[in-house]
């Protein structure tokens, strides 16, 4: 027999560390959660539900939203030690990209790991321009000689190693890329896409306005997760790139929205 523990008038069937622990599980599975629901699921109260999620967001666990919470996603950390992370999954993303990209394209790639493996799958005989304001994704194009490489200037910003700034607005201002790969920090299918820096967020808003298609590849744990700074909404992508193992209703939200999705 179940021994139920009461609190504050209701029977709560498990305790308060086990409902969290299963609440974590359940948005690690599903990238968001509904109160309302997770009230039916667990069966306790909605101010229950509520209490808990405080808690976790408390302790930097959740992201709390209006109805419920979303997963933090990976956190910021900077590129030499995100250049180390999923390598393998990286490099997959990057080949699944090389599908979509022709030769003479122009070439607009802001920086990530991820769109630095791209860069290094790319053919060593590949013709193209690539506008970008990363260095080391410039230095990466060094052996192809058949890329045109145009850096963009600006203020170095040391921990995604990007140029920003206005210089950095004005020069995109004078240019039409094809192609935007734009690399993602924090990407929701209602949020939208968002970094935690405001000056990146501006530096992405306009490379967004200057390109014909957007090009993103995201690994799965950065799905469904915000940040601070607003780019742009989701639906502004052209192409999602992202694991198989994906569940496929996060997939569907996004497809939703006119994104042909490849995975």
């Amino acid at each position: 027999m179940i021994k139920l523990k009461k609190i504050r008038g209701e029977y709560d069937p498990m305790l308060k560390e086990e409902r969290q622990q299963k609440i974590l599980e359940i948005l690690n599975k599903e990238y968001k959660v509904i109160a309302s629901d997770l009230s039916k699921r667990l069966s306790v109260s909605e101010d229950t539900i509520r209490r808990d999620l405080r808690e976790l967001d408390s302790q930097g666990l959740i992201k709390r939203v209006h109805s419920g919470a979303l997963r933090i996603g990976p956190p910021v950390v900077d590129f030499s030690t995100r250049e180390k992370i999923y390598n393998e999954v990286k490099i997959n993303l990057a080949k699944k990209a090389l599908t979509i990209v022709k030769e003479n394209m122009v070439i607009l790639i802001d920086g990530g790991t991820t769109n630095l493996q791209f860069v290094h799958q790319l053919p060593i005989q590949f013709k193209a321009t690539v506008i970008t304001n990363s260095p080391p994704i410039a230095m990466a194009l060094l052996n192809h000689v058949n890329i045109e490489v145009i850096m963009v200037g600006g203020t170095l910003f040391k921990q995604s190693l990007v140029n920003l700034g206005i210089d950095t607005i004005e020069t995109l201002s004078n240019i039409r890329a094809d192609l935007y790969i734009m690399g993602i920090y924090k990407i929701d299918s209602q949020i939208g896409i968002s970094v935690p820096s405001i000056s990146e967020a501006l530096v992405k808003r306009k490379m967004v306005s200057i390109s014909n298609e957007i090009l993103a590849m995201v690994t799965a744990d950065k799905l469904d997760t915000f940040s601070n700074h607003i780019v742009c909404p989701s639906n502004q992508l052209t192409y999602l790139i992202t694991e198989e193992n994906v569940n496929p209703d996060i997939k569907k939200a996004y497809q939703s929205q006119g994104i042909t999705i490849v995975d």
